[in-house]
């Protein structure tokens, strides 16, 4: 498997950071999830601890997954695919991208305008982007919980769409994605 992507699929950077970057999403929306509805406790303050470094890995891996992509590109789309489908799938990718950049955003705002510490890994700390603010800490609140709502959505859709490109239209959008599936030359039919 080739390093860069190519014409007919994504490369092993690409899918790389795909796959990290999937894994590190689903582990937020778990770990969010369970940890707002911990008890005020040491593990708690762990668990927020853990989401903070995981959101602040994620921003470091978006940024480098859309350096490599502005880099390397984009396989085409499968031969048949209907142009509003395309458009549609990148404008899906472009809003993850930008949510993916936007969620840890506002939760170092949010963190920041409620004056907490902000550690890596508790490797290093990293600067306040805010002053303490009661009417900043809402904002950022609420930017964090809708962006949410919305990356859940999409992720829900982005995961649908390659379910039914494999399952209905048996095509190989899906399998470009997947590591070992082989550099099989396009056909253009169904398999």
């Amino acid at each position: 498997m080739r390093l860069a992507n190519t014409r007919d699929r994504w490369g092993l950077v690409s899918i790389g950071f795909h796959w990290l970057l999937a894994i590190g999403i689903l582990a937020m929306i778990g770990i969010g999830l369970y940890m707002v509805d911990m008890p005020n406790s040491m593990a708690k303050l762990r668990m927020y601890a853990l989401h903070k470094s995981i959101g602040l890995t994620i921003l470091a891996l978006v940024v480098l997954r859309l350096g490599w992509r502005l880099y390397a590109g984009a396989p085409a789309p499968e031969p048949g695919t209907p142009r509003w489908q395309h458009a549609a799938a990148t404008t899906t990718h472009w809003l993850l991208y930008g949510l993916m950049i936007a969620m840890p955003l506002s939760g170092w705002l949010y963190n920041s305008a409620s004056n907490f510490p902000l550690q890596w890994f508790g490797q290093f700390n990293l600067p306040a982007i805010a002053s303490p603010d009661p009417e900043l800490k809402a904002l950022a609140r609420n930017l964090h919980r809708w962006g949410y709502y919305l990356i859940c959505m999409l992720v829900l859709l982005h995961s649908a769409a390659a379910i039914k490109h494999h399952l209905v239209d048996r095509d190989r959008t899906l399998l470009r994605m997947l590591p070992g599936t082989g550099e099989r030359p396009r056909t253009g039919a169904p398999e």
